[in-house]
């Protein structure tokens, strides 16, 4: 009878316990950028909290160890998404970690959540570049009756992000309408923030922020209304929506935009900005039969800034350009970066010009995914790897971009990921390329050897 007694007291704990950390915890934790001797930590909390701190050790010399963060902004506000940026740690080590939360009495906390982490590992100079995986998609539409417009709803359900959360990847990477303003959202600062805090907080992501970091770009749903850009009027608003939802290393230069870059292993990944700078997809292309100079996608500042981190990155072994839109496809009667003439010949010149190696394209958008390549003359060919919808309505391609010749692989009618995985010895790394339906049945796959992507 005692047992019994003490499993009942300890099942009634567990429970409390629960009850509580859902109660002061809204969303995460979420793992962002990390690197060698810093990690960011992201979580949002509820407006009961009153004081916040995560605590943190080696998971090596336990938990005597303990180091922690208090935060020091703002709380009790309708939303209140928070990052720790944790320095001072050690390369290639896992970190353990446990969310402290007040609610009551300042100083007196409770566990709200406990993960873990681990920095990069320090291999330059001292041993082969390791290999890693990380996931990638885009689309990802979250059904909800109160503002979605009438008829079938736009989105699928949700369990594909328990199929990647149990994937053992090193990161996921977001390739844009993470989330989806509707009309209600689009012309209210506060609209803005309720959407990401309302996707933020859905059940069905929580396994899914745990399990790995995740990085982020936008495309125009999680900027603002459909194919906005510049003109949109909070745009500014925008970005401190994002920067308080995603985890990224940085964002953008001089307070605009958001684009940045970090380094994994022995690959650069360039994320962009598609929306902040760009003119509106029904600028002509030409004008008087020549490139239309004031239609743009990346703006001055980003070509520029991309230009030379890529010239900068030049021995990482593949570079991959992260963005919205789709960067190769010719074909498309739709926002790709072709009908933006002179940004897209500038880049295209600059990268044969320079002789940029190991490019790789990454984008979404578009409701089915592919891979799409572009032969040039003189050079080795490049490539664009597109996925989507995660959740999203799906759209098979159409017209004159249903037999293109430039699909090299194509999935349609699935909501999909991919798993992008770097491996091989020094000089014969190989980048391939995996895609997975929602129950994590493998659709197609694709590879390309560095080898394949240096100018000869």
């Amino acid at each position: 009878m005692r047992v019994a007694c003490s499993f009942l007291l300890l099942i009634l704990l567990i429970l409390g316990f629960q009850s509580k950390a859902q109660s002061l915890i809204q969303a995460g934790p979420m793992q962002g950028y990390t690197e060698f001797r810093t990690a960011k930590i992201w979580v949002e909390v509820s407006r009961q909290a009153r004081e916040v701190e995560i605590g943190y050790w080696a998971k090596e010399e336990g938990i005597n160890n303990l180091k922690s963060i208090k935060y020091n902004g703002s709380l009790g506000n309708e939303f209140n998404p928070i990052t720790f940026n944790i320095t001072g740690l050690k390369p290639g080590t896992e970190y353990e970690y446990q969310m402290n939360v007040s609610a009551k009495t300042p100083g007196v906390y409770d566990i709200v959540a406990m993960g873990s982490f681990k920095t990069q590992d320090l291999w330059m100079y001292r041993k082969p570049a390791p290999d890693f995986k990380f996931l990638t998609g885009s689309c990802a539409y979250f059904n909800d009756s109160t503002s979605d417009r009438p008829g079938t709803p736009y989105g699928g359900d949700q369990s594909i992000y328990n199929t990647m959360a149990k994937k053992k990847a090193d990161f996921m990477l977001w390739l844009g309408d993470n989330w989806y303003t509707r009309d209600v959202d689009y012309y209210s600062r506060w609209g803005l923030w309720n959407r990401a805090h309302y996707v933020r907080t859905h059940e069905s992501l929580q396994n899914f922020l745990t399990a790995m970091p995740h990085y982020a770009i936008w495309d125009d749903h999680d900027f603002g209304p459909n194919n906005f850009g510049a003109s949109y009027v909070y745009k500014d608003e925008s970005r401190e929506v994002f920067k308080s939802y995603w985890a990224n290393p940085s964002y953008g230069m001089d307070g605009k935009g958001i684009y940045t870059q970090f380094a994994y292993g022995d690959v650069a990944f360039f994320l962009l900005d598609d929306r902040t700078w760009r003119g509106a997809d029904d600028l002509k292309d030409s004008i008087k039969g020549k490139p239309n100079p004031d239609k743009k996608m990346f703006g001055n500042e980003q070509m520029t800034w991309l230009k030379d981190a890529l010239v900068q990155s030049r021995y990482s072994t593949f570079k991959i350009i992260a963005t919205g839109s789709q960067m190769l496809n010719t074909y498309s009667p739709y926002d790709a970066f072709y009908h933006y003439p002179t940004e897209f010949q500038e880049l295209l010149d600059f990268i044969a010009d320079n002789e940029i190696e190991g490019v790789v394209f990454l984008t979404g958008d578009r409701h089915h995914s592919e891979v799409l390549k572009m032969v040039r003359r003189g050079h080795y060919t490049l490539y664009e790897v597109t996925v989507s919808p995660l959740t999203s309505k799906l759209y098979d391609a159409g017209g004159v971009e249903k037999d293109m010749p430039i699909v090299v692989k194509r999935v349609e009618g699935k909501h999909n990921f991919a798993e992008i995985s770097v491996t091989g010895d020094k000089n014969k790394r190989k980048l391939t390329v995996t895609y997975y339906d929602k129950q994590g049945n493998q659709l197609e796959n694709w590879s390309v050897n560095e080898q394949d992507l240096k100018e000869k």
